[in-house]
């Protein structure tokens, strides 16, 4: 058994890390983060380091927690993997935020790749015996009525989740702030901040956006400090992360 991930390199942000292992030719992989900019060249470094003789790449996305178009070409990148080295890929377990962008998409939320994992290539058919004389064909049925077209509340909905996708991305540099100040103050990862951030959001009923803006506030001179509830989730939080 062998480890499959490299090590971050110095100075790129934490948005996202692969752990990995490699066991009997199987390379299982576990992304932790955000599918954001800069997430292929993550992957990119990550499957250049598996060994030449992996026969399978399984990848686990339960720890994605955020995902934009980026994600999609992570996925491309992955899928063209497995094409070129004649591996078989998955990317399953989706959930939450980066689940309805997969929908959204269009793709198989179950995995999708299913449709670009490596399939051998079909061998060419024998060619085929001379055909009798065709009999006359029957009169053609009526064509059957075209599928009606989505209801107005799905396209609703789907409007809906494109317009909070757009919001999440607007946010991100505040929260990407926040995240700074916290590992600044608290001596935290990249990602154990999020994970700060996003449960006080919980433990406060408060927008994560508006966590974010008050974790900055309060660390300038002079600065407000977050409201009560905030201030008790960031410290139930803190706690539970042992800081």
């Amino acid at each position: 058994m062998t480890p499959a991930a490299p090590p971050p390199l110095a100075g790129r942000p934490a948005t996202l890390v692969i752990d990995g292992r490699v066991d009997a030719g199987r390379a299982l992989l576990v992304p932790r983060g955000e599918l954001v900019h800069g997430c292929t060249v993550v992957l990119a470094e990550t499957l250049a380091g598996l060994p030449a003789d992996v026969e399978r790449v399984d990848m686990d996305m339960g720890d994605v927690v955020f995902m934009d178009t980026a994600g999609l070409q992570f996925l491309d990148l992955l899928g063209g993997y497995s094409h070129r080295q004649s591996v078989p890929a998955t990317a399953t377990n989706w959930h939450g935020q980066p689940l309805r962008i997969l929908e959204l998409a269009g793709l198989d939320t179950t995995d999708p790749l299913h449709a670009t994992a490596h399939r051998p290539e079909p061998r060419p058919a024998p060619p085929a015996a001379p055909a009798a004389p065709a009999a006359p064909a029957a009169p053609a049925a009526p064509a059957a009525p075209a599928a009606p077209a989505a209801p107005a509340e799905r396209l609703h909905v789907l409007q809906e989740e494109v317009d909070q996708l757009r919001q999440a991305i607007a946010s991100r540099p505040v929260i990407d702030q926040a995240r700074g100040v916290l590992m600044a103050l608290h001596a935290c990862t990249s990602e154990e901040a999020w994970h700060i951030l996003r449960e006080a959001s919980q433990l406060s009923n408060t927008k994560l956006r508006t966590v974010a803006a008050a974790v900055t506030a309060g660390a300038e001179s002079n600065g407000p400090p977050p409201p009560a509830e905030v201030r008790t989730a960031l410290r139930t939080a803190l706690g539970r992360l042992g800081h």
